[in-house]
């Protein structure tokens, strides 16, 4: 009996299952979350669509896509993230430069290269250039930065925010932004240079204003107020609170979304997708939502409190907050709490181009915990 291979097979099941990712740098709890993320995205992407079984095959194809690139990711040692973390950062730059010299102009923006076989957006590089330039330029001391280190970190990180801004795409530049900024305040940035900051942001507010678009100053304004314009800029927001209270507690009913399905709620497949799921799965389903995020995003703690050194730490801690803020801009502007600034809800909203960004960055997140525990 026990030389028997089937039972053996069960008996050590587990274990091989464990082994298998493991050999791949999986980490298991974070593949799980990001898992169940995906397939409830898929249910509600169906019926924002309009049940177009096209547009679900395409965001499967993306899924797999950006899975296979973060596997791809998680083979990589950590060291070697941190070796290479200025010159992506250089490249990075580089390339945002070169979309404002050459770039490819869609839809009013100038925010991609073409290459003839290949058109990308150099900007979605920065999204992780950026804070692994950070995280490597202060782990080299001892926290917290000191005064020169803050100055030069400033001006790298706006560097990139600044260019991005300049395409125009506010929305990118407040994640890479943040990204940065992340990781400045995970290195034990003195409150002082926080509220020194906040303080000079709001003596340039006027300035900042004046340089703005105005489609950007314009987003602002319908945030202030939506009803001065219902039928024309505040269209968006109106709807998306029509849709969201309409749910209540239990939701209208999978497919049953009447503000999505009649047409009334615009980008109801990208940006404003979270309403289409408050509408037909209610309260209950945002909580639902939610508590999935805040799963991930514990074990992205989780795994940054337990990095081998600072530079992981410092890279983990970013990469989680600035998927916090993903998270936490895009349900803010579709509530009407933040200003439209076209963020996708992650992981969620119909895309690829930010769905390969985010799950490389969870590739580096599990490369950092399964290194670590490889030892």
């Amino acid at each position: 009996m026990n030389g028997d291979p089937l039972l053996t097979q069960l008996r050590l099941g587990p274990a091989h299952h464990a082994t298998a990712l493991q050999r791949f740098h999986l980490d298991l709890p974070l593949l799980g979350g990001l898992a169940l993320l995906s397939a409830l995205a898929l249910v509600v992407l169906y019926s924002a669509s309009g049940q177009n079984l096209e547009v679900l095959l395409r965001q499967v194809a993306r899924l797999v896509l950006a899975g296979a690139v973060m596997v791809v990711v998680a083979q990589i040692n950590p060291r070697s993230f941190k070796f290479y973390s200025p010159w992506l950062y250089l490249a990075g730059v580089l390339l945002l430069t070169a979309v404002l010299a050459v770039g490819k102009v869609s839809m009013g923006a100038q925010r991609w290269l073409d290459l003839g076989i290949l058109r990308f957006q150099p900007s979605e590089l920065t999204k992780l250039s950026t804070p692994m330039m950070i995280a490597w330029y202060l782990s080299a001391d001892a926290p917290p930065p000191r005064f020169r280190q803050v100055l030069i970190s400033a001006t790298l990180i706006l560097l990139p925010t600044v260019l991005i801004a300049k395409q125009p795409d506010l929305g990118t530049a407040v994640l890479v932004g943040s990204a940065g900024a992340a990781v400045l305040f995970l290195a034990g940035l003195p409150w002082a240079y926080l509220l020194g900051a906040v303080a000079l942001g709001g003596c340039l507010l006027p300035i900042i204003w004046h340089s703005m678009h105005g489609y950007q100053r314009d987003r602002i304004l319908t945030f202030l107020n939506p009803e001065a314009d219902p039928l024309g800029r505040g269209y968006h927001i109106i709807q998306s609170k029509i849709a969201i209270g309409s749910g209540g507690l239990y939701g209208k009913g999978w497919l049953h979304g009447t503000q999505a399905h009649l047409e009334f709620l615009p980008e109801r497949s990208t940006d404003f997708i979270f309403a289409v799921l408050a509408e037909e799965f209610g309260l209950l389903g945002c909580l639902g939502l939610l508590t999935i995020y805040l799963f991930i995003l514990g074990r992205c703690l989780y795994i940054a409190v337990q990095a081998q050194d600072r530079y992981a730490r410092l890279l983990a801690g970013a990469l989680t907050l600035t998927f916090f803020v993903y998270v936490g801009v895009n349900i803010g502007m579709v509530i009407g709490l933040l200003p439209v600034v076209g963020v996708p809800l992650p992981l969620v909203s119909y895309g690829g181009t930010s769905m390969v960004t985010l799950l490389a960055g969870f590739g580096m997140l599990m490369s950092i915990e399964t290194h670590r525990r490889a030892g």
